[in-house]
C-alpha cells in the first residue's frame, strides 16, 4: 500500500504500533487546526501505520444514529451523508453491542448493509471498535482491505486503544464542532421533567457532579511499577470506603447500609482487580487499564436490560472514578469533606451510592440526576439522608451551568433550570405553605380518620424498606397496608437466606408494634429483575413471568420465603397478600404450599402464628369476572388500583403519550372499582385498595364515596388524605354519586371537584 500525503510512514518492526499511533494523535492535536481537519489526519495516519485501505470515523448523532465523519479510503463524498441506525449494518451492530466486530468476509455477512454511496464494495475484511468514553459509545472507527483476512488480537488492541484517546479528545473538545446535536440556551429559563426519587422541595444552585479523571498517558513505560500504582490505590481506595461506612449518617443498619455494603465488596472484587493488571501487561498505563475495563464491563452491563445490571455498572463506575482520581493524584476528599456553597443543588449524569456522602451534608438541598430510577442504589441513600431528589431528568446537565438558580421540586419530578422571579417567588411561597402544611398535619397525627357523619376510614401507608418504618409512627397511620418484599430483594447481592429474611421480617413486625402489617409475597419478574434469578428474555415481561406465575413455578422461592414470614410472626398474627392474581386456581396452590409450612412448623415444636390471614390483589381485570368464585377462597383482598386501571385500559402508566388519555375517576373505573366494593359486602370480606389513588385527595373521596373504608398510601399522603376524611361527608357524597355513576360517561373528575367545593371538602 502506497504512503498517502508522504507524512504516515509504516511501522518500524522495533518500534510497537500502539506507541507510534499515540505520539502521532498527540501531534496531531497540538496543531492548529479545526475538529474536521483533525479527524481526517487521524483517519490518515489509522490506515498508514495498521497497513489498512481504508480507515472511518462513524460518530454517534443525538436521535443514536450514525454518521460518517471521516475517511481514508472510501469515497470523500460520502462523509456527512451516510447514515447508520441504530444496530443497522456491521458498524451500527458494534456501536449497538459496543464490541469489536472482526469479520474476514463482511460483504458476506447477514448484517451487512451495502452504501453505494462509499465504493466499499471492493473491500472483504472489516475491524470495527466502539468509541467507547465512560461506557458510553461516542462512535465507530473501523478499518477495512480488500483481501479476506481475520485481524490480530494486537490490531484489535491497537485500534481499541486507539479509539479511547479518541473518545477522550472528542469529549475534551479538541475536535470541537463534529459532533451533531442541539444547543441548549444556558441563559433561558427551562423546565426539565423527571422522577421524583426522594420527595422534597428544594431551591438553590447549580453545583455539577465531575465524575470524570482524563487520561492522558496510556503506554506504561514500566510495568512492574504501574501494578505497583495500581495494587496500592485499590488499598487506598479501600480504606477510604471503610471510613465511609462509619460516617454516623449511614452507620445504622437498613437498606442504605446494605447497598453499601455491596458497594465496598466491589471493591475487593479479585476479578476485577485482574483485568486491570492483565490490561496492564498488554503495556497499559494502570490509568489507562482502569479507563479500559471501565468501559469494556459497562458496555458489557448495558446490553443487559434488567434494572439490577445498570445499577452494578454506576457502582464499578464510581469505584473506577474514585481508583483514577487516587491513581491521578487527586483523591476526593474524605467522606463528607468536599466543600460546597451554601444551598447547593448536585447534578450528575449519573452516580453510584457512595458519592453523597463525600459532600458536606449540611449544604446540600437537593439532587438531580439524568438516569437514577426509584429503586437505584443512589435514590436509596438520598432518602436515608433525607436529601429532595429527582432522576430521570433527561438533557439536564446540557442545559445548566455551575452557580445557576435551580428549583428541584421531588413531589412532582419537575426541576426548574435559571426559574424567573415569578416562579422563585411561586416557589418561594409552596416552600412556606409546605412547611405550614406539615405542621398542620402533624397536628393531625394522633387524631382517628373520622368523617363528619361518623364514618371511621383505615389510612394504611405502604412500604418495602426499613428505612421506611419511621413513616408509620410519623404519619399516624393506622398500620403498614402493603409491604413489597421484593424491594428488599433487589438491593441484595445474593438471595436473601432463610436465616436473614427471619431477622428482617422479625424487625418489620417489631417496628410495627400493635399495628397491623399485610406482607405482599414477591412481586418480581417483569422490570423488577433479580441478579441471581434467571429468567428469560420476554417481549412483553409486564405481562410475563412475574409475581405470583413466577412464584408458583418456583415453589421454593415461595416456600423459603413463607417459611421465613412464619417464623417471624410466631405468637402473632400474619397476613399474606399474593400478587397479580389472574385464576382462582392460583390461589388453592398457594394456600396448599402455604399450608404444608404451617404444619412443618408444627411437627418440628416451633411456635407458629395464631392466625395466617390469606389475601389477593385484585389488579387483574379477570378477575373481576372471578369474584364470587375467588372471595370465599380468601380471607381479605386488597385492590391494586395502579396495574388493574392501566390493564383495564390496556395504556401503560408510564407511557406519556396513552398515560394521561384515561383518567382514574373516569366512569368505567369507578363503576369497576363499585362492583369490586359491592362483592366485597356480599361476601363478607374485608377490603382495601392500595395505589396512587389511594394518596390523592380528591381520588381518595371518590373512593370512599365508592364505599371502600380502608386504603393504603405513600407516608406523605397520609395528612392531606385525613384533612380530606375530616371535612368530609360521605353519606352525602354516597348518595350523590348514586345518581351520577350509573350514568356518567367520559371523566367524573370535574363533577367531584365541583362537590367538593361545594361541601367544604378539603381536597
Amino acid at each position: 500500500m502506497q504512503n498517502r500525503g508522504g507524512d504516515t510512514p509504516r511501522i518500524s518492526p522495533s518500534e510497537p504500533a500502539l506507541r507510534i499511533i499515540m505520539r502521532r494523535l498527540r501531534e496531531i492535536m497540538a496543531e492548529p487546526a479545526d475538529g474536521q481537519s483533525r479527524l481526517d489526519k487521524i483517519v490518515r495516519q489509522i490506515a498508514g501505520l495498521m497497513v489498512a485501505e481504508v480507515c472511518s470515523i462513524y460518530l454517534k448523532r443525538q436521535d443514536g444514529s450514525l454518521e460518517l465523519f471521516a475517511t481514508e479510503g472510501l469515497n470523500p463524498a460520502a462523509v456527512h451523508n451516510t447514515f447508520m441506525k441504530r444496530g443497522e449494518g456491521l458498524v451500527g451492530r458494534c456501536a449497538e453491542l459496543a464490541v469489536p466486530i472482526n469479520e474476514p468476509d463482511a460483504q458476506n455477512h447477514p448484517a451487512f448493509s451495502y452504501r453505494p454511496e462509499t465504493g466499499e464494495e471492493i473491500y472483504h475484511s472489516l475491524l470495527a471498535v466502539p468509541v467507547l468514553r465512560g461506557g458510553e459509545v461516542l462512535g465507530v472507527l473501523t478499518v477495512q482491505n480488500k483481501m479476506q483476512k481475520e485481524y490480530s488480537d494486537e490490531d484489535v488492541e491497537v485500534l481499541q486503544t486507539t479509539a479511547m484517546v479518541l473518545a477522550e479528545h472528542l469529549v475534551s473538545g479538541a475536535v470541537a464542532g463534529v459532533n451533531a446535536g442541539t444547543e441548549f440556551s444556558r441563559t433561558a429559563s427551562h423546565v426539565v421533567r423527571g422522577q421524583p426519587l426522594s420527595e422534597g422541595l428544594a431551591l438553590g444552585h447549580v453545583v455539577l457532579h465531575d465524575s470524570r479523571v482524563v487520561v492522558t498517558e496510556l503506554e506504561a513505560k514500566d510495568p512492574e511499577e504501574e501494578n505497583r500504582r495500581l495494587e496500592t490505590a485499590v488499598e487506598e481506595l479501600k480504606s477510604h470506603i471503610d471510613e465511609m461506612l462509619e460516617l454516623g449518617e449511614v452507620a445504622t443498619t437498613g437498606e442504605h447500609r446494605e447497598v453499601l455494603e455491596a458497594y465496598r465488596m466491589l471493591a475487593h472484587d479479585r476479578g476485577w482487580l485482574r483485568r486491570m493488571k492483565d490490561a496492564i501487561k498488554r503495556g497499559m498505563t494502570a490509568e489507562a487499564a482502569v479507563e479500559r475495563v471501565q468501559n469494556d464491563t459497562r458496555a458489557r452491563m448495558l446490553r443487559h436490560a434488567d434494572a439490577y445490571w445498570h445499577e452494578r455498572h454506576k457502582d464499578l463506575d464510581e469505584l473506577s472514578d474514585r481508583l483514577l482520581r487516587i491513581l491521578s493524584g487527586h483523591p476526593r476528599p474524605r467522606a463528607g469533606k468536599v466543600q460546597l456553597p451554601h444551598d447547593t443543588i448536585l447534578i450528575a449524569r449519573t452516580m453510584g451510592p457512595a458519592v453523597l456522602l463525600d459532600y458536606d451534608r449540611s449544604r446540600l438541598r437537593g439532587l438531580v440526576i439524568e438516569d437514577s430510577s426509584g429503586q437505584s442504589h443512589v435514590a436509596i441513600v438520598a432518602k436515608a439522608l433525607g436529601i429532595a431528589a429527582v432522576g430521570q431528568a433527561r438533557g439536564v446537565i446540557e442545559r445548566v451551568d455551575d452557580g445557576n438558580p435551580i428549583i428541584v421540586d421531588a413531589e412532582t419530578g419537575e426541576v426548574h433550570i435559571r426559574p424567573t422571579s415569578d416562579v422563585i417567588s411561586a416557589y418561594g411561597d409552596k416552600a412556606r405553605f409546605r412547611a405550614r402544611r406539615q405542621r398542620k398535619y402533624r397536628a393531625l397525627r394522633n387524631k382517628p380518620a373520622v368523617t363528619k357523619d361518623g364514618q371511621k376510614i383505615e389510612l394504611h401507608i405502604n412500604a418495602g424498606l426499613m428505612m421506611d418504618l419511621p413513616h408509620l409512627a410519623e404519619s399516624g397511620a393506622d398500620g403498614i397496608g402493603l409491604f413489597r418484599t421484593e424491594l428488599q430483594f433487589m438491593v441484595s447481592e445474593t438471595l436473601p437466606r432463610l436465616d436473614q429474611q427471619v431477622q428482617m421480617y422479625r424487625a418489620i413486625v417489631a417496628e410495627a408494634g400493635q399495628k397491623p402489617v399485610v406482607f405482599r409475597t414477591l412481586d418480581v419478574g417483569g422490570d423488577k429483575a433479580l441478579p441471581y434469578l434467571r429468567q428469560p428474555e420476554e417481549e412483553n415481561p409486564a405481562l410475563g413471568w412475574r409475581a405470583i406465575r413466577l412464584s408458583l413455578d418456583r415453589p421454593g422461592l415461595l416456600r423459603t420465603q413463607v417459611r421465613a414470614l412464619l417464623r417471624a410472626a410466631a405468637g402473632l398474627e400474619l397476613r399474606l397478600l399474593l400478587p397479580m392474581v389472574s385464576a382462582v386456581g392460583e390461589v388453592d396452590m398457594a394456600r396448599a404450599l402455604i399450608d404444608r409450612e404451617i404444619d412443618l412448623l408444627r411437627r418440628r415444636g416451633s411456635t407458629d402464628p395464631t392466625r395466617v390471614l390469606l389475601g389477593a390483589m385484585i389488579e387483574v381485570p379477570s378477575l373481576l369476572y372471578e369474584l364470587d368464585v375467588l372471595l370465599p377462597r380468601v380471607d381479605f383482598a386488597s385492590v391494586g388500583s395502579n396495574d388493574l386501571l392501566q390493564y383495564l385500559y390496556a395504556a401503560d402508566r408510564n407511557n406519556t403519550r396513552v398515560a394521561g388519555r384515561y383518567d382514574s375517576l373516569s366512569a368505567a373505573a369507578m363503576r369497576a372499582l363499585a362492583a369490586i366494593v359491592d362483592a366485597a359486602k356480599r361476601h363478607g370480606k374485608p377490603l382495601s385498595l392500595c395505589g396512587e389513588m389511594a394518596g390523592k385527595p380528591l381520588e381518595a373521596m371518590a373512593l370512599l364515596g365508592l364505599g371502600y373504608r380502608s386504603i393504603s398510601m405513600a407516608p406523605a399522603s397520609v395528612g392531606p388524605v385525613k384533612s380530606m376524611i375530616l371535612s368530609l361527608d360521605v353519606g352525602a357524597l354516597q348518595r350523590w354519586l348514586s345518581g351520577v355513576l350509573p350514568a356518567g360517561e367520559g371523566s367524573l373528575r370535574a363533577q367531584l371537584k365541583r362537590f367538593a367545593e361545594e361541601h367544604g371538602v378539603e381536597i
